[in-house]
């Protein structure tokens, strides 16, 4: 409700003042992904940096490709935006996006000095035609995709590969993300499991393999998933998990922090595993479109979220992992219970030996299996097409009882009145 009127009174003063366009900022981001506090004092700290004012419009959305649709139209001349990875990269083919200018005067260039290695690694993996990602987005978040496990009903050992989702032990125990892009992702690297062992391919090309025939295998794959599936979900599964409904989720990192900390206060034992196959990572980036009216304060708009005090109380306020790789935000998030992970291909040398939960940050040897899912380009239709053969049309009784208890949890959450971060990664 308090974000509803924060919009509301920026859009009634954007409509009545007679401020001009220079003295306006729009960011258009994810639901639930900043603590609302920042913005404010961003417009102070712009005023202090510019000797300029300028009012924040601050507005939400919940699916990449709405977003996408605005900007693509031109309807919307949003200033700053924080789409995914492969949107990220369709916009730039697209010609979409102007280059974040890095002059910011006397003010420190946090982008810059703060970026993590293995964010500008992967960022520089996308290519629009012959333009540097890295002149076009910088990193926000970002996270995993694996599995969120029940400790009490599934055996460690079966949660390291992807066949745990067609493991008939857990048959109606089981949810998946309802993301055609996220699964084929997953699931590519177990049915291409022995190219990848042999180094017939790596896992970076294997990102690449959008083909009929690679499709066809996915395919296959999942259909024999189907049967043992209890639902498809987009936010409820993590719900599930910690009420004992479901046993496995495949599922992103970001949910799993949420999932294992409810979980444990109802003394129920959560664990996510990264599957030894292999599996994906994930990133948002901030992004300035090309219909932005106001670059010079989008520019030190995405400066300031990379600001570390600035990084770490959103990453706190969201309970997603910062793309900063600065010493504040890695001390920020020490915590001796856990053990030491090798977090110097994030951090930087050094930070071989950090304390720090490893569903947040991963160790190296883990990461090393990871690769980023790409832009589909033309095959997009193609993979949505699968998923819908995948998922069919008709749901199964065990997804009826399942809806029912999401429909019962729905209104004992609803009269509890208890506060719950939501996903935020709803993609096609």
């Amino acid at each position: 409700m308090k974000k509803f009127f924060v919009i509301l009174a920026a859009a009634a003063l954007f409509c009545s003042c007679s401020q001009n366009r220079d003295q306006i900022l729009k960011v258009y981001n994810w639901s639930d992904y900043i603590d609302e506090s920042v913005i404010p004092e961003f417009e102070a700290w712009y005023q202090e940096q510019t000797g300029e004012s300028v009012k924040v419009i601050y507005q939400t959305f919940d699916i990449n490709e709405t977003m996408l649709s605005k900007i693509e139209k031109g309807h919307e001349d949003y200033d700053v935006v924080c789409p995914s990875d492969y949107i990220i990269e369709r916009m730039l083919q697209s010609g979409l996006l102007l280059p974040i200018d890095r002059d910011f005067g006397s003010t420190p260039n946090y982008i810059d000095d703060n970026m993590s290695p293995f964010i500008k690694a992967n960022f520089a993996k996308f290519n629009g035609g012959n333009l540097s990602a890295l002149d076009y987005a910088v990193g926000n978040m970002w996270g995993t995709t694996g599995i969120l496990y029940n400790a009490a009903h599934v055996a460690d050992e079966d949660a390291t590969t992807w066949d745990i989702i067609r493991n008939d032990k857990y048959t109606g125990r089981i949810f998946i993300k309802d993301s055609a892009r996220d699964v084929y992702s997953q699931i590519i690297f177990k049915v291409k499991e022995d190219a990848l062992a042999d180094g017939t391919v790596t896992a970076d090309e294997l990102m690449f393999y959008t083909g009929d025939e690679n499709l066809a295998l996915v395919e296959e794959y999942m259909s024999q998933v189907k049967p043992l599936v209890a639902g498809w979900e987009a936010d409820f599964g993590k719900d599930q998990m910690v009420q004992e409904i479901g046993y496995v989720n495949l599922t992103w990192s970001g949910d799993a922090v949420w999932a294992i900390d409810e979980a444990a206060e109802v003394g129920v034992d959560l664990r996510y595993a990264l599957p030894k196959e292999g599996f994906t990572v994930w990133f948002d980036g901030w992004v300035i479109p090309k219909y932005a009216k106001n670059t010079k304060a989008a520019k030190y708009w995405i400066n300031f979220m990379n600001r570390p005090d600035i990084v770490i109380r959103n990453s706190e306020e969201c309970g997603y992992v910062a793309c900063s790789g600065s010493q504040e935000v890695m001390e920020a998030f020490v915590d001796e219970e856990y053990p030491a992970q090798d977090l110097s291909y994030f951090f930087g040398e050094g930070a071989d030996s950090v304390h720090v939960n490893p569903v947040l940050y991963p160790d190296r040897s883990d990461i090393e299996r990871s690769s980023l899912e790409h832009d589909w380009g033309e095959n997009t239709e193609k993979l949505i097409q699968m998923w819908s053969r995948v998922k069919g049309d008709n749901a199964s009784p065990m997804t009826a009882v399942v809806i029912g208890a999401c429909l019962v949890a729905l209104f004992i959450a609803v009269v509890m009145s208890r506060k719950k971060k939501t996903s935020h990664r709803k993609r096609k």
